[in-house]
């Protein structure tokens, strides 16, 4: 049955843009599961370990701002990773209030083996390679737009 009420349509799941964020999110955390699998790591994980591939020796605070993270959420994906030997923490030499992550020559080499990882995950969207970038420049932009949001930044600053 179909109302001409626009605001009693709006109310439904099927006109959420959040409820098709979200279970797109969900669909692609399954793809990245499968992918992932055989590298024994988690997709957050896997984030972690592709921010450290492309700049080693990053703090805790700085792999937390790239990856919108706070440090409750991130240090106990770092110390699963330690303990799988990706990885190792240290307290930085200038200032002892920061931890510095850093690849150990096992999680450099697991790089080589997460090759497949995009490739596939690219097959599994269906989408060719200009779609897909335009999708992830509309999403960055929405990102963006969300976190200019004067309530945003009060949430966030609670969170510091």
């Amino acid at each position: 049955m179909t109302t001409s009420n626009p605001q009693a349509d709006a109310l439904t799941l099927d006109a959420q843009l959040c409820f098709a964020l979200y279970s797109a999110h969900l669909a692609m955390n399954k793809v990245y599961r499968h992918y992932l699998a055989d590298l024994g790591l988690t997709y957050p994980q896997y984030l972690v370990m592709l921010v450290l591939w492309e700049a080693d020796g990053l703090t805790v605070s700085a792999l937390g701002q790239r990856l919108y993270l706070d440090s409750a959420t991130l240090t106990p994906l770092l110390k699963r990773l330690q303990g799988l030997g990706f990885l190792r923490r240290e307290r930085a030499q200038d200032d002892q209030r920061q931890v510095l992550v850093s690849l150990t020559p096992a999680g450099q080499a697991l790089r080589r083996q997460a090759r497949h990882v995009p490739p596939g995950v690219m097959c599994a969207t269906g989408c060719t390679p200009d779609q897909a970038l335009g999708l992830k420049a509309q999403l960055e932009s929405l990102r963006t737009h969300l976190q200019s949001m004067s309530f945003f930044r009060k949430e966030s600053n609670h969170d510091s």
